[in-house]
């Protein structure tokens, strides 16, 4: 399990003052043994700080780093060394050694590690076979696609077999559909290996696809955390109800706005509800007209949420008994317009 109790992370601001930029601030949170943990904010929003303390590649003003009840910050430099050897980690920009193999690359962790070439011979097979690289072993990096890239830092990552995978932006330089492979063999080694996974992203997207327990970061600070469900289905801060908006996207254009007569709602459906006529029933029920204008229903894990744009038009008395029966079978109901 990790704890960071009250992190605080400040730089020299410079210039020759003795002011600090002060990047993260009395962050805590609890990440359980075999979950996949997001961090998530905006650039500078102290993520990858945070991130960064808890191998104390970045060392806290204050607070603590528990690994299993163990205090980082308080080990000798020996026996810190030999506690990172349990935490892998891996980069946006992959961070390989182009003058050497896949293989090479690999079997790096595990010769500073200070394993045995018997070791090693036996090891590197291994992670190369679960991040699918067995066939690029003698290929060199230049060679290699950036999701083949990010797999070799996947691979180097798990080479000592780590109790916990720190990842730093894993497909910010990736295009869609590689990154969503990176995802996915990212919860396939959480699942197969129960490896605990802390991931970091600007995009709730990924957090969405791949993460069990998110927190939110803004300006340093934890804004809100909890089950990436409940976060998405309701944001309690401004900020994360922002991120939660874009990652839905369901603005309309202005000159649909300006052509709807009717009533314009805004509808969020959760669980069993996401998949019940609702608006169907509305309609036959008070003879109104519904028109879907936009929306989508998402599921995270196996729960959906749904989020709808649609317009009511019919005689007002009507309209309005719609929008309360509406209302009372869903999460919640917003009136644009109307």
């Amino acid at each position: 399990m990790l704890e960071l109790k009250d992190i605080s992370v400040a730089f020299p601001s410079g210039a020759g003052t003795e002011a600090s930029i002060h990047a993260v601030r009395e962050a805590s949170l609890t990440v359980q043994q075999g979950d996949v943990f997001g961090i998530v904010g905006s650039s500078g929003a102290g993520k990858s700080t945070l991130l960064r303390t808890i191998n104390l590649l970045e060392r806290p003003r204050s607070g603590q780093v528990l690994v299993n009840g163990a205090d980082l910050t308080l080990l000798p430099e020996r026996e810190l060394r030999r506690e990172r050897q349990k935490i892998g980690m891996i980069f946006q920009h992959f961070n390989l050694m182009h003058t050497r193999t896949v293989w090479d690359n690999a079997a790096f962790a595990l010769k500073v590690a200070g394993r045995s070439r018997a070791e090693i011979r036996r090891r590197v097979p291994e992670i190369l076979a679960l991040v699918g690289l067995s066939d690029k072993a003698k290929a060199y990096p230049d060679q290699l696609s950036g999701g083949q890239k990010q797999r070799v830092g996947i691979a180097r990552a798990l080479a000592n077999h780590p109790e916990l995978l720190l990842c730093d932006e894993p497909t910010s330089a990736l295009d869609l559909e590689t990154s969503a492979g990176v995802l996915a063999l990212l919860k396939e080694i959480n699942q197969q290996l129960g490896l605990t996974i802390v991931i970091i992203s600007h995009e709730m997207a990924v957090i969405k696809a791949v993460c069990d327990r998110v927190a939110v970061m803004d300006g340093g600070r934890i804004v809100e955390q909890g089950a990436v469900y409940d976060i998405f289905a309701r944001p309690a801060h401004p900020f994360t109800r922002e991120l939660v908006e874009r990652t839905f996207n369901l603005e309309l254009p202005e000159r649909h706005l300006n052509a709807i007569n009717g009533t314009l709602l805004k509808i969020l459906f959760l669980g069993e509800k996401a998949e019940t006529p609702v608006l169907f029933e509305a309609a036959w029920r008070f003879g109104v007209a519904v028109n879907i204008l936009h929306g989508k229903i998402e599921y995270i894990g196996d729960r959906a949420i749904g989020l709808l744009v649609v317009s009511l038009t019919g005689a007002a008395t009507p309209v309005g008994e719609a929008v309360a029966f509406i209302r009372d079978r869903t999460e919640r109901v917003e009136v644009l317009h109307g």
